[in-house]
């Protein structure tokens, strides 16, 4: 078995590498002046291949995607499992007005059939619940960050406030109560658009309090921003942040540092400066449990 990464993705697809003792090899890939991609791989690929992509900025990464699946059965490649730590197109998951594609399916059917097992972390999913019904690969796998953020909250400050900002954050922010032992609350939040948000939160004493807001994801910052001068409007004594996929668009970061929080934090799920929490113990442990079932 053999591990690909593109480029970009290199220096954590090698820790994964080096805590898997799996042979790695980086995929050659060349952009024309017009945008198309040019993948090249190694040759003589085993039957088995794990590839390792994170897939923000998804666009021109999953055109990259289909140009390597379909080489590497060209090579003869029997089985190939996509690492990918941040999995996009995952909020669409209905028709909001008539004649809207509805991305979830129509992504995770393209992954499906290029791959055969999909491994992600903390997919961004709402009305669908089990990540093989928006990825019905072989096999899709869906973990969590919320052990490893918990523990590193919990290793900080054990005292914080878990604050989630939407009632889309309860199922991470709870997990991740949970799991290090931590108070915590979940706003209300209306969307006017991708940069206007409403929220109101739950009566409870913030005054005084530190508190860590806590998200999937973070893309234009407004959500977390909101929240954060709302919560030291109400004295909150010290706001930091901890998301599993720091994407941070634009001025997202500045946005929200400006409002006066501490320290934002992130897996390193996208390469980011942020990146305080590694995936690599929870990647690891499940690409190590699928080599042992294949073998058996």
């Amino acid at each position: 078995m053999l591990i690909l990464t593109f480029p970009e993705g290199f220096k954590t697809a090698q820790q994964l590498a080096a805590a898997t003792r799996l042979p790695i090899a980086t995929i050659t890939l060349h952009h024309f002046p017009d945008g198309e991609s040019l993948v090249q791989l190694p040759v003589d690929l085993p039957p088995q291949v794990i590839v390792y992509q994170s897939l923000d900025q998804p666009n021109s990464k999953l055109i990259e995607l289909l140009l390597l699946a379909e080489a590497a059965r060209d090579q003869g490649v029997k089985q190939l499992i996509l690492v990918a730590p941040y999995l996009c197109y995952m909020r669409q998951d209905k028709a909001f007005m008539a004649g809207q594609a509805i991305s979830q399916q129509i992504v995770g059917k393209f992954l499906a059939r290029l791959f055969d097992v999909v491994i992600t972390v903390d997919p961004h999913l709402h009305r669908v619940h089990q990540l093989g019904q928006a990825v019905p690969a072989d096999l899709a796998i869906a973990l969590s960050a919320s052990v490893l953020i918990g523990a590193f909250i919990q290793n900080i400050n054990p005292q914080t406030l878990l604050v989630g900002p939407d009632a889309e954050s309860r199922q991470w922010v709870e997990e991740v109560a949970k799991s290090g032992d931590l108070d915590f609350v979940v706003a209300k939040k209306i969307r006017h658009g991708d940069r206007s948000v409403e929220i109101s939160f739950p009566e409870f004493v913030y005054a005084g309090r530190d508190i860590t807001l806590v998200d999937d994801m973070a893309s234009s910052g407004h959500t977390l921003a909101t929240a954060a001068n709302l919560l030291f409007a109400e004295q909150a004594r010290s706001i930091n942040v901890v998301v599993t996929h720091a994407l941070f668009m634009d001025k997202a970061l500045a946005l929200i540092k400006d409002t006066g929080v501490a320290q934002i934090w992130s897996t390193d799920s996208i390469s980011h400066p942020t990146n305080s929490i590694s995936l690599t113990p929870l990647l690891a442990k499940t690409v190590m449990k699928i080599i042992k079932t294949e073998v058996e």
